[in-house]
């Protein structure tokens, strides 16, 4: 099975685990068994000019049903809790999610290297120590409350990257500020916690909702189409999740391209609803292509689209990973 990674400056990744490999064949079968009389034989050994076809007509009446045989699973790693949970918002979808009940690993590595920076010989995992857990968990907590006082910037927005997520309106002021410091403060008091015997499930709930997280999501491609990207993809959604959207579409187009092409944020689906023939996302972001529609549904005036479309894809740039 084919996999494919995009990863982003943010140190939030994108894989594509596992997905339906003849799933635009699959998309054209069923759109004609909806509407043809042909026995099965001859419905499953059409061309690829009539899985063209098929897709076209299907976009075209926004008749989606078919489009749920084709399935994806990917994998975000990275991405803040903030993030997760407004993905797992989205109901036609199954989800598994690392636990911070039974895992503290992005966590343990912030620790790590704060460890080294401070050049203290901190255990890589907590079992090794000869006090044992409790006497590691102390000297994480140790070595994060001397980096936010003895670090310089950068080497403490590198020991804070490793564990949770910084917004880049945050960064940019004054590289993060007394928000770093938080997160290293937060941090060394959930493993002062720790140390004290605390349960992870109640230590954590000190920590910042920026903490990353991995989630292994599975969706159709109706839902993908007509849901996720539509609100995900657009200005009005979060940054993060935003970023996630416009990563994902670009593995999803590597992999099914004629299932893919039109997809796009809220403003690219109706457009594509309004035309006797739909136009690339690509297209309408190199200005190959306009908008007729008065209005988004965001109610972002015609001639302000096109501009809104390219600040939405500006925020997982094409260096992220390219496509073509």
């Amino acid at each position: 099975m084919a996999s494919y990674r995009v990863e982003a400056s943010l140190g939030i990744s994108v894989r594509l685990l596992e997905y339906t490999v003849e799933g635009e064949r699959i998309v054209a079968v069923a759109s004609k068994v909806s509407l043809s009389r042909s026995p099965a034989e001859r419905l499953l050994s059409i061309g690829e000019e009539e899985v063209e076809k098929w897709i076209l007509e299907t976009f075209r009446r926004q008749h989606f049903s078919p489009w749920e045989h084709s399935v994806y699973t990917f994998m975000v790693e990275g991405l803040s809790r903030v993030a997760s949970h407004q993905l797992v918002r989205h109901r036609v979808a199954s989800y598994t999610q690392l636990s911070h009940r039974y895992s503290e690993g992005y966590l343990r590595e912030a620790a790590l290297k704060a460890c080294e920076y401070l050049g203290l010989n901190c255990p890589p995992k907590p079992s090794e120590t000869e006090g044992g857990r409790k006497a590691a968990y102390m000297l994480y907590s140790q070595a994060l409350e001397r980096a936010a006082g003895e670090l310089s910037d950068s080497e403490k927005l590198g020991v804070v990257a490793k564990a949770f997520v910084m917004p880049p309106s945050v960064l940019a002021r004054n590289g993060g500020g007394g928000v770093v410091d938080a997160y290293l403060k937060a941090t060394a008091a959930y493993y002062r916690l720790l140390s004290q015997g605390i349960r992870r499930e109640d230590a954590r709930y000190i920590l910042p909702d920026a903490l990353r997280t991995r989630i292994v999501v599975t969706m159709n491609a109706r839902e993908l189409i007509q849901v996720f990207f539509p609100l995900r993809m657009c200005t009005r959604a979060q940054w993060e999740i935003r970023h996630i959207a416009w990563l994902l579409w670009r593995e999803l187009s590597r992999v099914h391209p004629r299932l893919f092409r039109w997809a796009g944020p809220s403003c690219v689906l109706r457009e594509n609803t309004l035309r006797t023939e739909p136009a690339s996302l690509n297209s309408y972001l190199e200005g190959r292509e306009g908008f007729t529609q008065p209005r988004c549904p965001e109610l972002v005036e015609n001639k302000a689209i096109p501009g809104c479309l390219r600040q939405a894809a500006s925020v997982a740039p094409q260096g992220d990973g390219e496509y073509e």
